[in-house]
């Protein structure tokens, strides 16, 4: 039977893949797979959310004004600088779909955040990657030789997932200097309430700096929002407005606004549990470094151990430990690991210590 034919680049995409889930007929595993925080709700959030619920059977405001005007307060910023959109990975798309297209190029780090090649792929253009150096960071002297005709925005994601380092300020400016002002350069915080590298790249202070730059952040994984899908860009307000025109409209659900502004409004307790997080972060590493695990440097809510070939292996040794752990392999390359509860992390550093291939 003769079926409709999707575009041809449809079947060559890499699949994303979420994360693991465990086995239904086994113990409870501890998910160390996603970079989601390990603590619930605010109270006080469940509350905004519970209330926005009652409204669900109308349309959320198309343009999310309010939750727009809190985040340009929040980062100072006009609101037009700001587009919010599901998730910062739905922005990342919009950003593509409104500077890429087919014949352009989209350059990144590999290893970095797995969406990218395939949303480069869905607008029609062509990813163009430059390895990892030796300390899992980027290389920007390589990728700024890299540059041609054809590129047209550039990813840099910092702290870097799934590997874990800052890019820092000399090394951005210098790469800024180096690549033509007609090519936009997306600088992706996701993680960057985590940051405790004084030397990392101040993106607001950057934006100012650099009329191509456009800041990428989320409201899932510091604030503890990922069920809810909010993200957001910032740019200037041309660049602003031209991702604006690509955004869907509303993508952003009327509880996943009211819980971003009831979120910033309760910054300072959330960012307490950050420092939780960071704290576990620090010791984690210690302890892996220890066992004689090479840890690179790590500065979001996560760690990298880059086993290659061992990467299945490790996954598997972690799902069938006595307590399950669900990781996250990327085949090749390493596996990268959440930082959980204090429990969790205890359970997760007994798991590795007995782990005989140890790199």
């Amino acid at each position: 039977m003769t079926t409709p034919a999707p575009r041809p680049v449809i079947a060559s995409l890499p699949r994303y893949v979420p994360g693991a889930r465990g086995a239904e007929d086994g113990p409870e595993p501890i998910k160390l797979s996603s970079n989601e925080m390990p603590y619930g709700p605010l109270p006080s959030i469940v509350s905004v959310v519970e209330a926005a619920g009652t409204q669900m059977h109308r349309y959320p405001d198309m343009m999310a004004a309010d939750i727009t005007e809190a985040i340009a307060k929040h980062v100072g910023a006009r609101p037009a600088q700001v587009v919010t959109g599901g998730g910062s990975v739905a922005v990342l798309s919009h950003i593509l779909q409104a500077y890429t297209g087919l014949g352009d190029e989209v350059m990144f780090a590999w290893r970095s955040f797995e969406a990218y090649p395939i949303l480069t792929q869905l607008v029609g253009a062509s990813p163009v990657t430059v390895p990892l150096d030796s300390e899992s960071r980027h290389d920007l002297p390589g990728m700024a030789a890299a540059v041609n005709d054809r590129t047209k925005v550039v990813l840099l994601c910092s702290p870097n997932n799934p590997t874990g380092p800052t890019i820092h300020t000399e090394e951005f400016e210098e790469f800024m200097a180096a690549v033509p002002q007609t090519v936009l350069v997306v600088l992706d915080e996701a993680y960057g309430e985590f940051v405790r590298d004084a030397d990392t790249v101040d993106g607001m202070a950057a934006l100012s700096r650099h009329p191509n730059l456009v800041l990428l952040r989320t409201f899932s994984k510091a604030y503890g929002l990922a069920g809810l899908r909010l993200g957001y860009a910032i740019a200037s307000d041309e660049i602003a407005a031209n991702i604006r025109t690509c955004v869907t409209p509303f993508s952003v659900s009327g509880v996943a606004q009211a819980a971003g502004i009831a979120s910033l409004e309760a910054k300072d307790e959330l960012l307490e549990r950050v420092e939780e997080v960071v704290a576990e972060r620090y010791r984690v590493v210690e302890a892996l470094r220890g066992q004689g695990w090479t840890v690179p440097d790590a500065q979001g809510n996560f760690v990298w151990l880059g086993v290659r070939e061992g990467t299945e292996a490790l996954a598997e040794a972690m799902a069938a430990a006595a307590r399950p752990l669900l990781v996250r392999p990327f085949v090749g390359h390493g596996v990268r690991i959440t930082i959980g509860s204090v429990e969790e992390n205890d359970a997760l550093i007994e798991a590795l210590d007995e782990f005989p291939d140890k790199i």
